[in-house]
């Protein structure tokens, strides 16, 4: 009876070859496909702690895009932060800082695609807090948008996070310093025009009605004159009256 032929030793190894050549091929693809999911927005401080003053946060975009670049990142500020606290330190040549009712907003000549949009900004102060979310909106040459304003929570990592700065605990004695006065029109007495600003027209109604009122007080000056010289006669001429009829009485008897 023959005997059975063996099997190849090689063949094992030739297919686990194969997989890990497949296995690296799928991996690679994979890598490939959510490179743009590895972009993000994040912020760092030099002084990353509750209450530290005159703090430098730098903010680094990294583009998603390779046909367009930035041009404006928008940011709103967290809780104990105001926009009048916050000036422009560092940016990108030809962008300037924007303040907003919420935030502020830094842009300007549109980047070249592919370069990240970094930046720095100088703080007043930090709030006493554990850590600070910048929700960060994104627009590029193209009219893209890209929004980096979720907050994690429910155990799933969020896609686009907003950039979060945590801090440490403030420093012993360290207390908030208030925000900076906010600019704001002062209120002004309204101006009186004088005749010589006004339009001709209008110049004439009020000397028209400047006249009319002369005319009027002048007026009624004269009707007491008149009506004090009417009473004075009145007074003569009964007084005469009397003193006559008084004469004639005296020569009959």
């Amino acid at each position: 009876m023959p005997m059975p032929m063996p099997m190849p030793m090689h063949r094992p190894a030739r297919t686990l070859r194969r997989l890990a050549l497949v296995g690296a091929a799928a991996l690679t693809a994979t890598l490939s496909l959510a490179g743009p999911a590895f972009a993000h927005a994040e912020v760092e401080a030099d002084k990353a702690q509750a209450l530290a003053e005159n703090v430098t946060l730098t903010f680094v975009s990294e583009a998603e895009s390779d046909d367009a670049g930035f041009r404006t990142v928008r940011v709103v500020l967290p809780e104990g932060i105001a926009p009048a606290d916050v000036t422009l330190d560092e940016a990108p040549k030809g962008w300037k800082l924007t303040v907003t009712d919420d935030g502020y907003s830094v842009g300007g000549t549109a980047l070249k695609p592919g370069v990240d949009a970094e930046y720095k900004i100088r703080v007043k102060q930090l709030p006493e807090a554990e850590q600070l979310v910048f929700k960060t909106i994104e627009t590029y040459s193209d009219g893209e948008i890209s929004r980096w304003i979720e907050l994690p929570g429910g155990g799933a990592e969020p896609e686009q996070p907003a950039p979060v700065l945590k801090l440490k605990a403030a420093a012993a004695g360290a207390t908030p310093i208030g925000h900076s006065p906010t600019a704001t029109p002062s209120p002004t007495a309204p101006a009186t025009e004088s005749p010589a600003a006004l339009s001709p027209a209008t110049a004439y109604a009020t000397a028209a009605s400047d006249a009319a009122t002369s005319d009027g007080d002048e007026g009624g000056s004269t009707g007491v004159i008149v009506g004090g010289v009417a009473a004075a006669v009145v007074v003569l001429g009964g007084g005469a009256w009397w003193l006559a009829r008084r004469r004639r009485a005296s020569a009959g008897n």
